[in-house]
């Protein structure tokens, strides 16, 4: 340990070492500072967490009538659609 300490103070010097020393507890604080406040979020979070309630909704089939008159109503809006597709088209050949 001690060829250990006299090699750090060989290598950074007497000056430097008290300041690293601080720096690296100022370091350690904030590490152990952070760590117990995300281990207490965790916990926090738990127990205030309020229970969710899930409801299902029951499956009920389209009828066939409701189901045919969408089909029959997107039809007719594509055809809408198409046919000014047309008319705009010779208009934009024409300029």
């Amino acid at each position: 340990m001690i060829i250990l300490v006299l090699l750090v103070v060989l290598l950074f010097g007497a000056k430097r070492l008290p300041d690293a020393a601080r720096s690296i507890g100022k370091s350690m604080k904030i590490f152990k500072a952070e760590t117990k406040d995300l281990a207490g979020d965790k916990n926090a979070s738990h127990e205030d967490a309020e229970p969710v309630e899930t409801k299902q909704i029951p499956a009920t089939p389209a009828p066939a009538a409701t189901t045919d008159q969408q089909v029959a109503d997107l039809q007719r809006q594509l055809d809408e659609l198409k046919k000014q597709q047309a008319a705009d088209q010779p208009q934009k050949n024409a300029s």
